[in-house]
């Protein structure tokens, strides 16, 4: 899976560029605009804490908020470069998204983790057009599908909710032994961003528009869960209690396992995680002022 969607990005990449070199030549900068918008969307995650252990799977009422504001410069017939600047939450809950009546499941019930982490992501992309502008702005199609590409670096903090209904930020904790080990996962991580989505031109100056995103992160810590449990107490952050072996069930009996027990397995995946982000916005084309040539 990883290398198909590695091949696809660059694939996709390669396309932007090659595209981009055929076509400027053939766009005069009076048909160059700028646009600049803003989106609302939904915000999902795939990792350790979901229904199942893939990254098709995702929990919807998990889904938080992410608000966004976009910058973008179209300089060829098909090509735009965007940049980008968002926040919104990414969330998991063991004791609501796995069935503890499913044999595959009930590991990760009785491990009974979960959190909620802010994500602040600035973005570069290039975006390719499926239907060509040859136009200025004016003459744009109504209706414009486009798949896009590139990099972000993003900034997110996990947090767990401990016994007293607090949010406790997870990563000083070092809840796998990281304390021990001194292999702390950092805050500041990268992503390469890809997906597609479509236009619509409601008027002269405004489009709106409909995307679906998906990050490909190079860190499976964004829920905090990863290989195992420590294996002594004492290489734990004091305070970090609550999410070692059985103190994260919260008392419930029942839950014991070998599951979160001193070594035992913590998390499952074996993949880095992911986030995706769903949603709509609204695009206000900056008029390009065309300066009259002048004569002598």
């Amino acid at each position: 899976m990883k290398k198909f969607l590695t091949l696809t990005l660059s694939l996709v990449l390669a396309l932007v560029l090659v595209s981009s070199q055929a076509s400027a030549q053939q766009f005069s900068k009076r048909k160059q605009y700028n646009t600049v918008g803003v989106s609302l969307n939904a915000m999902n995650y795939f990792g350790d804490i979901t229904p199942k252990p893939s990254i098709a799977s995702f929990r919807f009422a998990a889904t938080r908020p992410n608000i966004g504001l976009t910058f973008m410069h179209r300089f060829a017939p098909r090509i735009s470069v965007r940049g980008s600047l968002s926040y919104g939450r990414i969330t998991g809950d063991d004791a609501k998204a796995a069935d503890d009546t499913d044999p595959e499941a009930r590991y990760r019930f009785n491990r009974n983790m979960n959190f909620r982490n802010d994500i602040v992501e600035g973005a570069v992309v290039g975006v390719f057009d499926l239907i060509e502008n040859r136009n200025n702005y004016l003459k744009r199609p109504d209706f414009v599908p486009y798949v896009f590409a590139g990099v972000a670096a993003f900034h997110h903090n996990p947090k767990g909710l401990d016994q007293n209904g607090n949010y406790i930020a997870l990563q000083p904790l070092g809840t796998e032994g990281q304390r021990a080990t001194g292999d702390q996962y950092g805050l500041w991580q990268f992503s390469l961003p890809f997906g597609g989505g479509v236009r619509y031109k409601l008027n002269k100056s405004f489009d709106l528009g409909l995307e679906i995103g998906w990050r490909k992160t190079f860190t499976d810590y964004l829920d905090d869960v990863s290989t195992n449990y420590v294996a002594n107490r004492n290489d734990l952050t004091p305070g970090a209690a609550q999410y070692f072996g059985y103190d994260i069930t919260k008392g419930i009996d029942g839950t014991y396992s070998t599951a979160n027990q001193a070594g035992g397995q913590r998390g499952k995946s074996n993949e880095d995680d992911w986030y995706i982000v769903t949603g709509l916005s609204v695009n206000y084309i900056l008029a390009p002022r065309i300066k009259s040539p002048k004569f002598r």
